[in-house]
């Protein structure tokens, strides 16, 4: 098979990775706007280049491959379907993996159904490291029964939920709202309470009342994967709160949750930071200079 990847961040390198894995027949591509921004020379087509998968331009696509993973950035979900519909063609299917809400799921959807490709809304429903492609994965849609098979063959872990694209996406959507707000109100916890002076105490009552999730190390995991992942969870929070307003339901704690992921990797971003959990200290400083910056 002959595999394309719109966008080559994390979740994509993980699939190839582990694909690559299982045969030494696989050929893969991708394009990532990184490509153009960074140069040959770039970190991403230094990745690719690694990996021996051969970089391809928004213009040319993969029209010679089988399958095309869509893993772009939650904002950029839909543009990208827009340009891969200018060489998508009949007989190949586009995996959809963004973190977006159902209704744009079903719009991108009927874009690329519109070229004679198949559609498939797929929903990555853990950290894609170390399972790669084996992470479990709820499908939604149409899937042809030799695409099922394919997916089985190649070690796929995955559910399929129902036969309109969406349902899947729906499902993490709303469990995204848990697990990333689980993540927001324990980093602005503990940074309330390290700025009150008062974090043994709100540490040691936590970890008496929530011995199950493993204090400290619960802690130390969320603020890591705030700051290492905070941009792209905040945008997967804004269409967290665009599927709870599209049923109806409050959506302003999807904003607030993506607002502390924002800020949290906004941090890690910064030049001159170094801190983490072990130096809360910094942490709360860092915060607090990004509020008084925005507040100016």
């Amino acid at each position: 098979m002959h595999i394309g990847f719109i966008g080559f961040g994390e979740a994509a390198r993980a699939f190839q990775e582990s694909l690559a894995a299982t045969r030494e027949d696989h050929s893969f591509s991708a394009y990532d706007v990184l490509l153009d921004r960074e140069g040959p020379d770039g970190a991403c087509a230094r990745a690719m280049r690694e990996r021996d998968v051969a970089a391809a331009t928004a213009s040319g696509g993969m029209p010679g491959a089988d399958w095309i993973v869509s893993a772009v950035t939650a904002d950029q979900s839909l543009e990208a379907a827009k340009t891969a519909c200018k060489w998508l063609r009949a007989g190949q299917t586009f995996f959809d993996i963004n973190s977006v809400s159902p209704d744009r799921k079903r719009e991108t959807s009927a874009k690329v159904n519109a070229t004679g490709a198949a559609y498939v809304d797929m929903a990555v429903m853990a950290p894609v490291h170390p399972k790669g492609h084996r992470t479990k994965v709820l499908l939604a849609g149409p899937v042809a029964a030799e695409t099922a098979e394919r997916l089985s063959a190649l070690g796929f872990s995955f559910e399929s939920v129902g036969p309109e694209p969406g349902s899947a996406t729906a499902i993490k959507m709303v469990r995204s709202l848990f697990v990333k707000g689980l993540e927001a109100i324990t980093v602005e916890a503990l940074l309330a309470a390290q700025a009150s002076g008062c974090l043994d105490y709100i540490m040691g009552s936590l970890s008496g009342s929530y011995p199950g999730l493993g204090w400290p190390d619960f802690a130390r995991y969320e603020f890591e994967r705030t700051l290492k992942h905070g941009k792209r969870r905040a945008a997967e929070m804004r269409e967290s709160a665009a599927t709870l307003r599209a049923l109806g339901l409050h959506g302003d704690l999807a904003d607030a949750i993506a607002e502390v992921q924002e800020k949290m990797g906004g941090l890690a971003a910064e030049p001159n930071f170094s801190g983490g959990l072990a130096d809360l200290s910094s942490l709360v400083q860092a915060r607090q200079g990004r509020c008084e910056r925005g507040r100016g």
